[in-house]
């Protein structure tokens, strides 16, 4: 177990490589990767969990990384939307127009990259069922929705 007083440095595994970093106890994984660590990928939106802007795998789940401490993703990997490195999903979104202002795009591809990995043959229910998790104020879900199936390799 992790002492945590004031201020600590502990080490992530973020996109396979380890990375030390100076955190405060309350230092939530959302500002860690984007101010220490300099991945502004995962966005900062409502920082309370509804949106899902700042959504990274830890240890290949869709996590909200500002709900979750920096101290706590010690021992477990992170991957930022710029460890994907042109997956298929973020392929997928291209090519289905899945994204317009961009800003909830990461959060997106992240929780769609882990829906394929987890449920590679997911149902329509079940897509819609993890599209919930993050929101889009261009409404673009029916674009969202092909580049998932298209991932999935379901007719669009």
């Amino acid at each position: 177990m992790i002492q945590i007083r004031d201020i600590s440095t502990i080490e992530l595994d973020i996109n396979g490589e380890k990375r030390k970093v100076t955190v405060r106890a309350a230092d939530t994984l959302l500002h860690t990767l984007r101010e220490q660590l300099g991945l502004t990928g995962a966005k900062a939106g409502c920082e309370n969990g509804d949106c899902g802007a700042c959504t990274v795998l830890v240890d290949g789940w869709p996590i909200k990384s500002c709900l979750m401490l920096a101290v706590e993703a010690v021992g477990h990997s992170v991957t930022t939307i710029e460890g994907l490195k042109n997956a298929p999903t973020q392929k997928a979104f291209f090519e289905n127009w899945g994204f317009q202002c961009g800003y909830c795009t990461s959060g997106f591809i992240m929780n769609c990259h882990a829906l394929a990995t987890i449920h590679p043959g997911a149902d329509d229910d079940t897509i819609a069922d993890w599209l919930q998790s993050n929101i889009c104020r261009c409404t673009s879900y029916e674009e969202i929705a092909n580049a998932v199936k298209q991932v999935l390799k379901k007719d669009i």
